[in-house]
């Protein structure tokens, strides 16, 4: 018998200790995709909240991190996402969002991992 297919949110910093620099900002955003082949590869499907976000904000015309428009879309996307998601993967560094995620989906019940091996192995 296969192993379901989960949907995996993968939260970790993207805003978070960059000054709002859009470098760095990319760079986090590249570390958490580093995390999505090799769980898409093991058979489940990953989804990070700004694949959702970072369109929504454009058509929204966000101009800054932080504005009216990025307040409206980039947290709450995160938390609409996660009610479909059976499992989220925390990456190291800090950030206010997914810890948020982190502590949202613990208090539903829902698997928590931190480490990309462990759902490779699941």
């Amino acid at each position: 018998m296969s192993n379901p297919v989960l949907t995996i949110l993968i939260a970790g910093p993207y805003r978070s200790g960059t000054n709002d620099d859009p470098e760095l900002m990319a760079e986090n955003l590249r570390k958490m995709e580093a995390a999505a082949l090799p769980i898409f590869r093991a058979g489940h499907i990953p989804v990070i909240g700004e694949w959702f976000a970072l369109p929504l904000l454009k058509q929204a015309s966000s101009k800054h991190p932080g504005d009216e428009a990025y307040e409206e879309i980039s947290y709450p996307v995160s938390r609409r996402i996660l009610a479909k998601c059976d499992a989220i993967l925390r990456i190291p560094g800090a950030s206010k969002g997914g810890d948020g995620d982190v502590q949202l989906v613990l208090e539903r019940g829902i698997k928590v991992y931190y480490n990309v091996e462990n759902i490779i192995a699941v």
